[in-house]
């Protein structure tokens, strides 16, 4: 019996961000992944919760390009890139910083032979929250984005690189005292909608994430039901479980927990956020591994398959009993169990091995030229 089910399984690289490069090939392999999209933040960036910098990306040089596709090609991998920065607000020079990063990540995607390769580069938008705050300020946050975007794409598009957006909100992104947290603007459906009507072009697209969805009280289903799937090109698996707690009566579905006196909230017996994330009742988990969670995994898989999607699913870690441990070892047990959950729902049976992942041949070596560094500076000025 012949099936086309064979969507490859990769790990992101942001729970390994102790491990060097080789070690991390080497725990991919160990894990059975078919490929890694290395998270490459930045070394000065302002973000706490991720830094994995699996790639020299300021000595980056076609040679390097050569060697890595050999490296990777030699474990029976594939790969991609990213680093998940805000582009469009917060302080104007870091924005400057993560938008120039941004471009060195296309180049070094265009050099490692960008779609030829399928490798793209994940990024989020980020979110403009003096414009936010405007009356009409989302679709002021519209504009900005295309004023940013419109450059890169065309940038990325001519040099053969996709640029994909991840759906995350970003709700722990900023201090708890404030009361929004939506701090990512393709954090919704609708969003994603306009802005590839804002920018048509076919460089841009997603790494579309379910737990986000779950969270925010919306079926994962149904948003692949009325998505473009042609823009989808990575499944993030990660998963979520809805919590019922005193908290989540108290504060309802719509808007997040607040922060209040917390001297106040105890006498009025109100729970109020923990931490920046702890505010929409929820524990980030990996399907399969230490309980059930609120996605129906088997409807998701099955709608993708019927609409035609074949990239790769994604594990992200972020689990509180694995990557949260603190442990290596529970942090890869948590990969090695998503893969087996996963693996009957994308792979076929093998009549020795069982479910078996069957090789799709190796990377190539792109014959391009290099090309020097953009900055956002050069890249508006043309």
């Amino acid at each position: 019996m012949t099936s086309k089910r064979n969507n490859p399984i990769w790990v992101m690289s942001s729970a390994f961000d102790k491990l060097r490069l080789a070690e991390l090939i080497r725990t991919a392999r160990s894990i059975g992944a078919q490929g890694i999209d290395l998270c490459v933040f930045r070394r000065d960036g302002t973000r706490q919760d991720h830094v994995a910098t699996h790639l020299d990306y300021d000595g980056f040089t076609p040679d390097t390009a050569k060697k890595l596709i050999d490296d990777f090609n030699a474990a029976g991998l594939r790969l991609s890139v990213g680093a998940f920065e805000n582009l469009i607000g917060g302080d104007p020079a870091e924005q400057i910083r993560n938008q120039n990063h941004l471009l060195k990540l296309i180049r070094i995607a265009y050099l490692l032979g960008g779609d030829a390769n399928d490798v793209k580069v994940g990024t989020f938008v980020g979110y403009n929250h003096e414009l936010g705050t405007q009356e009409g300020g989302f679709q002021k946050n519209l504009e900005a984005y295309r004023k940013v975007f419109a450059p890169i794409i065309s940038y990325a598009e001519d040099l053969g690189v996709t640029i994909l957006y991840e759906n995350c909100p970003m709700e722990g992104w900023r201090p708890a005292s404030y009361t929004s947290t939506y701090n990512n603007l393709p954090g919704v459906l609708a969003a994603r909608k306009l802005m590839y009507a804002l920018i048509p072009s076919k460089a841009h697209g997603e790494i579309y994430d379910p737990s986000h969805d779950v969270w925010q009280h919306t079926n994962p289903v149904d948003v692949i039901g009325q998505s473009d799937v042609t823009r989808i090109h990575r499944i993030h698996v990660k998963a979520t479980r809805n919590l019922r707690t005193r908290a989540r009566v108290d504060w309802g579905g719509m808007y997040p927990m607040q922060s209040v006196d917390t001297d106040l909230a105890e006498r009025a017996g109100v729970d109020v956020p923990k931490n920046e994330w702890d505010r929409h009742h929820y524990e980030a988990m990996l399907p399969g591994f230490g309980g059930s969670d609120s996605t129906d995994w088997r409807a998701f898989v099955e709608l993708l398959s019927e609409r035609g999607f074949t990239g790769p699913y994604e594990i992200e870690n972020e689990a509180r009993n694995s990557k949260d441990t603190g442990n290596l070892a529970a942090t890869i047990q948590g990969f090695q169990a998503a893969v087996s959950f996963l693996a009957p729902m994308l792979w076929d049976v093998d009549s020795n091995e069982g479910y078996q992942y069957r090789p799709s041949g190796l990377l190539s070596q792109p014959t391009v030229s290099d090309v020097p560094v953009m900055t956002m500076d050069r890249l508006l000025s043309h």
